[in-house]
């Protein structure tokens, strides 16, 4: 199974310049925790990603105001990515190697056609894959050492 299988497609998409305090609101209407972040609206070019961690950590909680403060100070850049033909176990592996949730989905010319969460494939893809995905889960804890 693909990624463009299971992504979300046209996810929202935001600019460098939008303001934190827009960005959220617009988590809050679409109902996600990371927004893509692009070139402009009329070329999905993937410059990064922000999210709901971001805005926390690396503003609110440095006492950065929402209202003043702009996407391109905290995005995260260069964004973790995937094609529309990525197997889905391949994106879980990226999902625990790099310990995130979501995945822009991008086309060769690097514009944002998707988003693909964890949720998704724990929801959408069939039973023989979360099978493969508990195994290679399993396998990868147990090369990485407890948690205290």
């Amino acid at each position: 199974m693909k990624a463009q299988e299971i992504m979300t497609k046209n996810p929202t998409l935001c600019i460098a310049s939008t303001k934190l305090d827009e960005v959220a609101r617009m988590m809050v209407e679409s109902d996600c925790g990371e927004i893509p972040v692009v070139r402009s609206k009329e070329k999905a070019e993937l410059l990064g990603v922000i999210t709901d961690r971001d805005i926390c950590c690396r503003a609110v909680a440095t006492g950065k105001s929402p209202a003043q403060t702009s996407v391109s100070d905290i995005m995260s850049s260069p964004a973790v990515t995937v094609s529309p033909d990525t197997d889905i176990v391949e994106c879980y592996r990226l999902f625990e190697e790099r310990e995130i949730k979501r995945l822009p989905v991008v086309d060769q010319r690097g514009h944002c056609v998707g988003i693909i969460s964890l949720s998704d494939v724990a929801e959408k893809a069939p039973e023989h894959y979360a099978r493969e995905l508990l195994r290679h889960s399993a396998g990868l804890s147990a090369s990485r050492p407890a948690a205290h």
